[in-house]
């Protein structure tokens, strides 16, 4: 009876160290865990039913730079890629005031209202490079579109990130298209950068052009042009209607010296004026129209297959750039070669081959 008084005591009174103590910290660190897994598989689950908020969260996640979340966020885009690649993709790019926004809550509002598509936009705003900052007031521009119960608009800052997109813009798609949104439409930062990353993201590349501002030769310099698969000259209305007809027909003529796309579709030129709701349906025309025959020809498949080869080496380039900067021993060596480069001890060149090689020897 006394021993069983005191075995009573003992489990009532058991010390931290104790073997019970320790296998109930195992169990509640088992179960905290697996309330993580457990949190990763309902946010799956909610993007999977189309909620914006749980979208919203699930984007949030895939743009962290943590990388204590980086399994979280591989679980995430394995989850939702069986649920991809069934959507339009559109970049939409042009330089700052031609109207990018007004256009796209135009044509947004159209899609869904005429043609009952679900429409996702990824809008990057350019990034300062003195303060790092960005605005990301595209839901206040589009204030009709967010309304919309099937539109869905997130802004995401380009960071250093080059080609007018954000690093994350890719697996943002992936989580879009798995929550249902078939038509997915990416504004760029149109500031000038190379639209390659645009270019090998979509499957149809618009470009918005002024009239009468000099865009005409400045777009046919830039090179640009040989990647558009329709240019649109937008705000075509009032006084700059003649203007935007004269743009028209000189780009028309300018498209003429480009060879022929590897998708056998001749680049189409088209007026607008999202502010009245002008040209909309004839621009949705073209592009289902493109869709239609790249699909029947199979480059629309091809282009996709080609795009994930271009992807699966970025990641790789991303993952190596990552690893390097994130070495303790590489983050001491590198402020020990910048100094010496301001001391003229070094040649930037003798630098980073002393860093290369210190990083193999990690």
């Amino acid at each position: 009876m006394a021993a069983a008084k005191n075995k009573s005591a003992l489990s009532e009174n058991e010390s931290p160290s104790t073997p019970n103590s320790i296998g109930q910290k195992s169990a509640e660190k088992i179960k905290a865990l697996r309330k993580k897994k457990l949190d990763i598989d309902q946010l799956l689950q909610n993007i999977l039913n189309g909620n914006k908020t749980a979208l919203s969260r699930g984007i949030t996640l895939v743009e962290s730079k943590n990388v204590k979340h980086n399994d979280q966020v591989n679980t995430l885009i394995e989850g939702c890629l069986p649920h991809a690649n069934q959507s339009v993709r559109i970049g939409i790019t042009g330089v700052p005031g031609v109207g990018k926004s007004t256009f796209i809550e135009a044509f947004g509002n159209y899609l869904i209202e005429k043609h009952g598509k679900k429409v996702a936009v990824l809008a990057v705003d350019p990034t300062s490079s003195i303060s790092h900052g960005s605005i990301l007031g595209d839901k206040t521009r589009m204030e009709e579109l967010v309304k919309q119960e099937d539109a869905f608009i997130r802004p995401t800052a380009s960071g250093d990130s080059l080609g007018g997109v954000a690093q994350k813009t890719r697996e943002s798609i992936i989580l879009c298209e798995a929550a249902g949104f078939d038509t997915i439409l990416i504004e760029t930062v149109g500031v000038g950068q190379s639209e390659t990353m645009v270019h090998s993201m979509t499957d149809f590349f618009l470009l918005l052009k002024l009239a009468g501002a000099g865009d005409e030769l400045q777009g046919i310099k830039r090179g640009i042009m040989e990647m558009a698969d329709s240019i649109i000259i937008n705000k075509a209305d009032g006084e700059n209607k003649r203007p935007a007809e004269r743009a028209k027909s000189e780009f028309r003529k300018a498209l003429h010296l480009y060879p022929i796309k590897n998708s056998e579709w001749k680049p189409k030129v088209l007026l607008s004026s999202a502010l009245h709701n002008q040209g909309i349906d004839e621009i949705w025309e073209m592009i289902e129209s493109y869709v239609s025959s790249t699909q029947a020809n199979h480059y629309f498949y091809d282009n996709r297959k080609e795009q994930n080869k271009f992807w699966l080496l970025q990641t790789i380039n991303e993952h190596l750039k990552s690893n390097f900067y994130s070495q303790p021993e590489i983050k001491i060596a590198l402020q020990q070669q910048l100094t010496a480069i301001e001391n003229n001890k070094t040649t930037p060149f003798e630098a980073a081959s002393y860093l290369l090689n210190k990083a193999k020897e990690l």
